[in-house]
């Protein structure tokens, strides 16, 4: 028994695999046998309380019949859509400029990253009082009475706004590491060339941060697909489902509802749709991605 113990510690593989079992027995247990028997919920009707019925398709069949789900579908992709443009584009901008050691860049590098570290209970709270139409900030500021959460054309801009300047300190630390890693040969080299600060920023600097880009556009587009606190928090998938998103949408047929089934396939329906949306951006990566040429 002693040898074997010996042997079996002496044994590097075995050591590692000591090391990452709790890891692989949570995933086991939290994510691998959830998403067995949710494929399974989603072919019956339940309701939490009553023996579960197999239901076959029924539970498709109405979700891709139902008028609510194409426009909880529409919310969900023009928010991720959104937040995966502004919430790049923002970041890439403001790492570039912090890159140039500007003065107070730490200040500003805790500022933005400040957000991202709050919780969303507090942020909801304080952006309702900032879009709030009689005493809010903003309409303070503009001047201007808008019902931002209370009306079906500003509820969800506001919700993509918060959510874009929630994410801004993340993304742009994550480039700024990858600012750290390009040469500064490169930029030099090419102003000794006579390119403009434009020019090497399109030429050398988005060409080489492009695989930081491409992993950064799809790890916001998945968040982006996922949320639900802060539509919980802000709006309730209100006014009129204009903010109702396929993540509250499942929360609320699983847990409101007590429609479980139908919840699961809706949960998968989502699933199919982030797992085709990255599988084309994996496709497409060796135009996008420079390393990959």
């Amino acid at each position: 028994m002693n040898k074997f113990l010996s042997k079996f510690f002496d044994s590097e593989k075995s050591v590692a695999w000591i090391f990452i079992f709790p890891a692989v027995l949570g995933i086991i247990i939290f994510i691998l046998v959830p998403v067995v028997c949710s494929l399974g919920l989603s072919f019956t009707k339940w309701d939490l309380l009553n023996p579960i019925e197999f239901a076959g398709l029924s539970n498709y069949k109405f979700l891709f019949s139902d008028g609510l789900f194409y426009k909880i579908l529409g919310n969900t992709i023009i928010f991720a859509l959104s937040v995966s443009i502004f919430g790049v584009i923002i970041p890439l901008a403001l790492a570039a400029i912090l890159n140039n050691k500007i003065r107070g860049s730490e200040f500003f590098k805790s500022s933005y990253f400040l957000p991202f570290i709050t919780p969303m209970i507090v942020i909801g709270v304080i952006w309702g009082w900032i879009f709030d139409p009689n005493i809010g900030f903003l309409s303070q500021v503009l001047n201007l009475h808008i019902n931002w959460l209370y009306d079906s054309a500003f509820a969800l801009p506001a919700l993509i706004i918060v959510s874009v300047w929630k994410l801004i300190g993340y993304n742009m630390i994550i480039f700024l590491s990858s600012f750290s890693s390009i040469s500064q040969n490169l930029f030099e080299a090419s102003k000794i060339d006579g390119a403009s600060s434009f020019q090497t920023f399109r030429y050398v600097t988005i060409p080489l941060l492009s695989p930081t880009i491409f992993f950064v556009v799809i790890i916001t587009a998945i968040s982006a697909f996922q949320v639900f606190d802060l539509i919980y928090l802000m709006t309730q998938g209100g006014p009129f489902d204009s903010t109702n998103v396929l993540v509250y949408a499942i929360y609320k047929n699983a847990f409101e509802y007590f429609n479980v089934g139908y919840a699961s396939a809706m949960a998968y329906v989502l699933f199919l749709i982030i797992l085709v949306l990255t599988l084309i951006q994996w496709h497409f990566r060796k135009k996008l991605v420079y390393s990959e040429k």
